[in-house]
């Protein structure tokens, strides 16, 4: 049975290609629903040109079913756009 907390430990196993930072700590989850075992996923990429995009989804359904989801749906939002942390930005090198 999949719980919220599986499908985070889930989704901080899958990175973004280009920053190699999990799509959790990088804030591209937007929210997690479950129903039974299906868990409906919005998230966002940090681009809308993001050419990993395809790879990163089933990246996240792969990890997300491993962890105990029969079905795992996305859905893809660009509203609102994508908007690294103070966290993320020090992470990633951005910061002032």
């Amino acid at each position: 049975m999949i719980t919220r907390e599986k499908a985070i430990e889930a989704l901080k196993t899958c990175k973004d290609p280009e920053l190699d930072v999990d799509v959790w700590t990088l804030g591209l989850i937007y929210t997690i629903k479950l129903d039974k075992n299906i868990v409906n996923i919005t998230m966002t990429f940090t681009s809308p040109m993001c050419p990993y995009g395809p790879l990163l989804v089933e990246q996240i359904k792969g990890a997300v079913k491993r962890a105990g989801a029969v079905e795992v749906k996305i859905q893809i939002t660009f509203d609102p756009m994508w908007k690294p942390s103070e966290e993320v930005k020090e992470l990633l090198g951005m910061s002032e």
